[in-house]
């Protein structure tokens, strides 16, 4: 059965010259995959934002859709594991990449790429929860998989006004964790870093050192780290011996330029956090822990949109410009 619907479509006019249009597709055109889904809400992130923009370390092939998360309600399926009906979040692997995605109404994935909902948790709430959330609650699960306490000291949150960043601050507020908020600006971002409860607000004057040296006075326990770059050096540098620093982004920088030194000296882990390709038993566990210790009351920080906005915002995450979470929600 063929269903026309509504995407966001990214063509490349001219070599290295990209459009976003709002078109009509069909669902014969959707690769021939196992699961039809009919999307409900996608979230944001800033791979989808490059991936709009032709970032061919992404997406190698235009016209495309992006939209790394979803959820929705299957409309067919060919796999034993969901029927139509079924309520479902779709994420990781290639979804949004290559194959299209949320940005979409409807999707068409393999089966191993989505995960039934529990009862109790709705559609919306998962896809607020999304790759952000997601992505935050593996940082954290890592971080205390290592050891790091409420009580062994603060945890720096860099990129705190993003999605990443400002799921990681209430989770870490929620569990006890006294928590310094890191943002490029203060003042760009003091009232959002005020809703999320964080303990202390710092700026790159802190979280950006430019000094040189190769170790700090330590200044936090442990580290969510997402932006790359020189910022995560700096955590590095100025983690706790013994303590562990997950990093996630690149939004700053994909380079790392650091010294052996606060790993041989201070015993400093590095954690590397990849939401795209995670397994069954690893997801069945993050789950279970967001239906209780990880869950939280979510302050005023999500802004809900249609899909004829989603230039826009696109545009605002691209330039480093948004402020907390965008959900798209398809009629």
């Amino acid at each position: 059965m063929n269903i026309q619907y509504r995407a966001l479509r990214v063509h490349e006019v001219s070599e290295g010259i990209f459009e976003r249009r709002i078109e009509l597709c069909n669902t014969d055109d959707l690769p021939d995959l196992e699961v039809l889904v009919k999307v409900h809400y996608a979230g944001m992130n800033y791979k989808d934002a490059l991936s709009a923009y032709g970032n061919k370390g992404v997406t190698r092939r235009y016209p495309h859709t992006p939209g790394i998360d979803a959820s929705g309600i299957v409309a067919e399926s060919r796999s034993d594991l969901f029927k139509p009906g079924d309520r479902v979040v779709a994420g990781g692997f290639d979804m949004g990449m290559n194959t299209p995605g949320g940005f979409g109404e409807y999707i068409r994935v393999p089966a191993k790429w989505l995960f039934k909902l529990p009862d109790s948790i709705d559609l919306r709430y998962s896809s607020i929860l999304g790759g952000t959330g997601f992505t935050a609650g593996l940082s954290i699960m890592n971080l205390m998989d290592q050891g790091v306490k409420p009580e062994d000291g603060p945890v720096l949150v860099t990129g705190a006004a993003g999605g990443v960043g400002s799921w990681s601050v209430l989770i870490l507020k929620k569990l006890g964790f006294k928590v310094i908020a890191g943002t490029s600006n203060i003042e760009d971002s003091a009232e959002f870093i005020a809703k999320l409860g964080a303990d202390e607000h710092v700026d790159k004057s802190v979280i950006d050192d430019q000094s040189g040296r190769p170790l700090l006075k330590w200044k936090w326990a442990g580290v969510i780290e997402n932006v790359g770059g020189n910022v995560l050096a700096t955590a590095l540098k100025a983690c706790k011996p013994g303590g562990t620093v997950t990093c996630c982004g690149n939004i700053y920088s994909h380079e790392l330029i650091t010294t052996v030194y606060p790993f041989i000296l201070n015993g400093i882990k590095l954690i590397g956090i990849s939401s795209a390709d995670v397994d069954f038993k690893t997801k069945a566990r993050l789950w279970k822990k967001f239906l209780d210790e990880y869950k939280v009351e979510i302050p005023d920080i999500i802004t809900e949109i249609e899909l004829d906005q989603l230039p826009e915002i696109l545009e605002k995450v691209m330039n480093k410009k948004n402020r907390g979470q965008v959900l798209l929600k398809h009629q």
